[in-house]
């Protein structure tokens, strides 16, 4: 018989990043990124409809039958919170919990450029994007942000999230968290209300649509600090994907209003971690330097590639392949690893050529 607080309580002691429950299957979790299966017991359809009425609300299970999915936030007595995904597979239900821990972690804890996070932690106005896959810690990193924010700045904090995942306490600043659905309509609604409440820091959990995305540049021009997230795999692509939530005439507009705004992208991709039983990330950054600036503005998204490299010693740039080759020389990720996140394999193997020394030429023509 299946029971959720004994598969939470597993889940929790083996540190993992997910529980995935779906019914007709074992209980499984994700740690360092891979599946791993708890029981060799199955879920029967009936207790998957028990667990979904179980974790969710009225108005959240209401919401699920209706769509098919819901997002939530869900406690467990002791264990402590998690993000909650509850969703139909093949008729039945299906539902992934990920473990939200109680302490936020720092960037030296989550192995995050230090100086460049702090300078993002202490601009006055602007738009950083964290950006990444699903599941590579943009949440995190952007709790990150805010708590450093919340601990060295006085400073009003607006976050709107779907739903809330770290709760904050008030330190030096002072932090309104608001849930999509419960606490406001969208996130576009949230961020229009949020210029009547004296933001000076605005967290987005999400950008997903133009309105959001228009709201959100608007309030960095308006002299607001706007942190947020998009689905996209590197620095380029993000630039590429703000610019395609706007209709082709508006692009020229686009362009400007983000050379002006912009002042940081931080892709991120997570890697097993050889020193630790954990994850690690690999970070692209893009700061607002006066030569990134003026490719955004002239659209040349393809050279800022060059322009990332260019800019490393004294502003703080850097690529996924500078990134990795750290991380490598550190002795914190494998070869193999490194060259599958690369976006440019064979370039990461000729820079990484000039420190090999204990790996033959052979192990780096893969």
């Amino acid at each position: 018989m299946f029971e959720l607080e004994k598969t939470l309580e597993m889940a929790v002691a083996a540190d993992a990043s997910d529980l995935i429950l779906k019914t007709g299957s074992q209980p499984a979790i994700k740690v360092g990124g891979r599946v791993l299966f708890l029981s060799e017991e199955k879920i029967r359809p009936e207790e998957g409809w028990t667990l979904a009425k179980h974790v969710a609300t009225d108005e959240v299970f209401a919401k699920f039958e209706e769509k098919g999915e819901a997002d939530f936030s869900f406690e467990a007595e002791n264990l402590g919170r998690f993000r909650a995904n509850l969703f139909r597979q093949g008729g039945e239900v299906g539902l992934v919990l990920r473990q939200i821990k109680n302490v936020i972690p720092s960037f030296v804890d989550l192995n995050l450029p230090v100086r460049q996070f702090n300078y993002f932690a202490g601009l006055d106005r602007g738009i950083i994007f964290v950006t990444g896959v699903t599941g590579s810690g943009k949440s995190t990193t952007l709790a990150a942000i805010v708590d450093a924010v919340n601990n060295t700045r006085n400073k009003h904090v607006i976050t709107l999230e779907d739903p809330v995942e770290y709760t904050f306490e008030d330190n030096l600043s002072i932090i309104n968290q608001r849930e999509i659905g419960v606490d406001t309509v969208s996130f576009a609604t949230g961020l229009r209300a949020a210029m009547r409440e004296a933001p000076d820091v605005i967290m987005v959990g999400e950008i997903r649509d133009q309105e959001t995305m228009s709201a959100a540049i608007s309030a960095a021009e308006t002299g607001h600090l706007v942190l947020t997230t998009l689905h996209t795999v590197n620095a380029i692509q993000t630039v590429e994907r703000i610019q395609t939530f706007f209709p082709p005439h508006q692009h020229d507009l686009v362009r400007l209003q983000l050379s002006t705004v912009l002042v940081g992208v931080a892709s991120q991709r997570l890697l097993p971690c050889l020193k630790t039983s954990g994850m690690v990330p690999a970070v692209e950054l893009l700061m607002a330097t006066p030569r990134v600036k003026e490719l955004v503005f002239e659209g040349k998204t393809l050279d800022l590639d060059k322009a990332l490299q260019e800019g490393q010693e004294y502003y703080g740039t850097q690529t996924f392949n500078m990134s990795l080759k750290g991380l490598y020389e550190e002795g914190q990720i494998s070869l193999e690893d490194a060259l599958a996140a690369s976006d440019n394999p064979d370039d990461l193997k000729l820079q990484l050529r000039g420190i090999q020394t204990g790996i033959s030429a052979s192990r780096l023509q893969v």
